[in-house]
């Protein structure tokens, strides 16, 4: 039986040593291409003003993973601070009576 892969396609492709760096001049006149690079190859490209790092264009993978990285660590937050609240909080709906709504 053969082992069963669970890595993200673009991944797969994406070489080890990291984001390739680009100055915006270079990444305008080569869009096209680099718009192929990131959505087929999954590279991972960081654009820089100045030699100030500005912008990263990243896969529609990549952008999702980290959506979903920040709503675990919103909930997270969002569950300590319920935990944590003390006991002068006001109920929901006692606001909102007070403000008629």
């Amino acid at each position: 039986m053969r082992a069963v892969s669970r890595e993200i396609p673009a991944a797969k492709a994406r070489k080890v040593s990291g984001p390739k760096h680009l100055s915006t001049t270079r990444a305008r006149r080569e869009f096209a291409e680099l718009v192929n690079r990131v959505a087929y190859a999954g590279e991972r490209i960081v654009l820089e003003r100045r030699g100030k790092d500005v912008m990263a264009l990243v896969s529609v993978e990549d952008l999702e993973l980290l959506e979903r990285i920040e709503d675990k660590i919103d909930l997270r937050e969002a569950r300590k601070r319920l935990a944590d609240r003390d006991d002068d909080s006001i109920p929901w709906e006692d606001v909102k009576a007070k403000l008629g709504l």
